[in-house]
């Protein structure tokens, strides 16, 4: 009985509060899904793997779209975001593509 109490207190506690919605902070759900049309099986076997590290302690805090990314790129998946460039501009952000238009103009 000493040992299944020993045991029990050596594991970290489950938290069953903790999901991976929750977890995604930044641009991590964008790359979440950009990696689920890219990489689907990986996507589900990475989704799986942190949902079950969070309830288990393993994985603290937010995860943030650079941790995420570097996890898919580590695993092979080099998962492909939509950038933009924006310049500012006397108080006003334009893409780099407005600006690039607004330069032949003249």
């Amino acid at each position: 009985m000493q040992r299944r109490l020993l045991k029990a207190r050596a594991q970290p506690p489950r938290r069953e509060g903790v999901s991976l919605k929750d977890a995604l902070v930044g641009r991590a759900p964008e790359v979440l899904e950009a990696a689920r049309v890219q990489y689907p099986r990986l996507a589900r076997v990475v989704e799986k793997a942190l949902e079950e590290a969070l309830r288990s302690g393993r994985v603290r805090g937010p995860i943030t779209g650079e941790e995420l990314y570097a996890l898919f790129l580590s695993l092979g998946a080099r998962v492909r975001l939509r950038t933009t460039i924006k310049v500012l501009e006397h108080g006003k952000l334009k893409t780099l593509g407005e600006k690039i238009r607004e330069s032949l103009r003249e």
